[in-house]
């Protein structure tokens, strides 16, 4: 029997609950052998020592401090965008510039650096003189992980020689990898009770994924030496869309992560050759996800093009210069020459960045990429405007320029045409005789050139570095040919592809770009559309910005938007630009 037991206090120990309950068993002649059996169980020493255990894990759990959340940075910028919604009152105003604030943007980064780090105490490892029964002994152990509504971040194989479930790779940040207690190479024996042994592996990821809250495992830890996922800042852009829904190949679908072209990953491991974990630069998920790694992607896009089923937006690069272009835009300086512009021919003597891998050259995987903003007495970066029909991006680029001539410059072109009376040397062009013009095309001065009713006009590099070393931001409008001799270190260009708002091809919804579209047919609006589709496809992985033109003005504000925060922010590029 068990008599009363004294009142207890909130901060009585659980080991002395135990002690107090273990000296209060008096044992009757009904329960006696129970009662003996309990208080030697309860008398164990083992016990006593895990009792003790217990209380000093809930102490440091008390005390532990821990975030209210994990991303503060997100949370700022969600309360932004929600302010932005509606009308802003006058402190809604300060909240949101002191959101937006670099100090401010700093500290929830540094919070959420913090806050996503584990500064649990390690145990410390196994003796290594256990004698190999009481490893046996200790063989299987049991793990509960919690998860809610998110998989469980671990991929399973079928080992070929024995058959067993082993766990392939454990996805950085996720419940597996969080909890310290699933390692590469365990055997996975059962889920939630659960024989798992005879069931195929998509059965088993089905059920893992099925189980919400608290999951339970039965494991037999591997014999190697445990995982040690060093967590890479590799940076990479991507250039391609995909969805790992649509992709075989993937170990798990449900592992994979999404992405499109232009989305900034970071890979957080490397270690398997085939598929490396990576996050999506913003979001607010902490767990890592499969992508198909450069040279697996690489080597099924070689099949693929060998067996003739590769899109076109997969293909290598190649070179459009011999086509005729799809810019008619306009414009050795303001002047609307589409005829010139079809004319105009690249630089033929780019031999590929030194920083290029051949993967980057052939097909569009991924480009390393860092942040980069120009430091104090460094030139600005080149501002290269490309456009499709109908983008008439030279209007754009004469008024930015004649609001801010101080801070903008027009990289002045050459032509061989006679000057008139109004116009001045180096102002609206550089005047040249047709035969130095011919002799800088031999000595590759030019990044384009063309000929318009028998004179020649061209863009040279040099007009480029005369603006940009007056520590001004140059604008040049190109053909997007021209950018593979421009995507250099040294004028580290920032892209932006202007395209003309088109809504089913409906010329009465196309009429408030510009009066000459009252004269446009369907035909040419179709043409304007396939030109902008065909320069996405072609140019648009270099491509760092797209400006959808709908009117003049609105146009305008975003191009200057856009000019302020390169600028004033830190951009993505190439990570060979800055390297040293």
């Amino acid at each position: 029997m068990i008599e009363a037991m004294p009142m207890l206090s909130a901060n009585t120990g659980l080991h002395e609950t135990l002690a107090l309950l273990t000296s209060q068993l008096h044992p009757d002649a009904n329960h006696k052998e129970d009662l003996n059996f309990l208080q030697n169980v309860f008398s164990e020493r083992s016990i006593g020592y895990l009792m003790k255990i217990h209380e000093k894990l809930k102490q440091y759990e008390k005390l532990s401090p821990a975030p209210v959340l994990h991303s503060a940075s997100c949370l700022a910028e969600d309360l932004a965008e929600e302010l932005q919604c509606g009308v802003i009152e006058e402190d809604e105003q300060e909240l949101l510039l002191l959101l937006n604030t670099p100090h401010i943007k700093a500290i929830l980064y540094a919070h959420d650096t913090v806050a996503q780090k584990k500064f649990d105490p390690e145990l410390p490892p196994l003796p290594n003189d256990l004698l190999d029964d009481d490893l046996e002994e200790e063989s299987v152990k049991i793990v509960r992980l919690v998860k809610n509504k998110e998989p469980l971040g671990a991929t399973i194989r079928r080992d070929k020689a024995t058959g067993a479930v082993i766990v392939a790779r454990i996805m950085r940040g996720g419940a597996a990898d969080r909890s310290g207690l699933v390692h590469v190479g365990d055997e996975l024996r059962e889920v939630n009770g659960y024989l798992i042994t005879q069931k195929r592996p998509d059965e088993i990821s089905q059920l893992l994924s099925q189980s919400q809250g608290s999951i339970t495992l039965k494991i037999i830890p591997a014999v190697a030496e445990e995982d040690k996922l060093k967590e890479s800042k590799v940076f990479l852009k991507a250039l391609f869309d995909y969805t790992p829904f649509e992709d075989k190949a993937t170990p798990c679908q449900e592992a994979g992560l999404p992405f499109k072209r232009g989305d900034i990953l970071q890979v957080v491991s490397q270690e398997d050759a085939t598929w490396w974990q990576a996050k999506r630069v913003g979001d607010c998920n902490l767990r890592a996800a499969l992508v198909p790694s450069t040279q697996f992607q690489e080597r099924r896009l070689r099949y693929r093009m060998k067996m003739g089923s590769l899109p076109a937006s997969l293909s290598p690069l190649y070179d459009l210069s011999d086509k005729e272009d799809c810019d008619g835009k306009g414009p050795v300086n303001g002047k609307d020459t589409a005829s010139l512009r079809r004319s105009l021919h690249p630089k033929k003597d780019h031999q590929g960045s030194p920083g290029e891998t051949s993967n980057h050259t052939e097909f569009r995987i991924y480009e390393e990429v860092t942040q980069y903003l120009p430091r104090h007495g460094e030139r600005p970066r080149l501002i290269v405007l490309i456009g499709s029909l109908g983008a008439r991006i030279s209007e754009l680029k004469q008024k930015v320029i004649a609001e801010n001539p101080r801070l903008y410059g027009l990289a002045v072109p050459h032509t061989t045409r006679a000057r008139k009376p109004h116009e001045r040397e180096g102002v609206e062009y550089y005047f040249i005789s047709k035969a130095a013009f011919e002799a800088d095309i031999q000595s590759g001065k030019f990044i384009e050139f063309g000929e318009y009713k028998e004179n020649l006009y061209g863009t040279s590099l040099e007009s480029i570095q005369r603006i940009l070393n007056q520590n001004k931001v140059c604008l040049v409008d190109v053909q997007p040919e021209a950018l593979k001799t421009l995507r250099t270190a040294e004028f580290k260009p920032y892209v932006i592809f202007i395209r003309p708002r088109i809504f089913d091809c409906q010329r009465k919804q196309f009429g408030s770009l510009s009066s000459l579209n009252s004269r446009l047919t369907d035909d040419d609006l179709h043409e304007i559309k396939l030109s902008a589709e065909r320069m996405d496809e072609c140019y648009g992985h270099w491509v760092d910005h797209v400006l959808v033109k709908e009117d003049l003005l609105s146009a305008l504000a975003e191009l200057q938007l856009i000019l302020e925060k390169v600028l004033m922010e830190p951009q993505w590029v190439p990570a060979w630009w800055v390297r040293r």
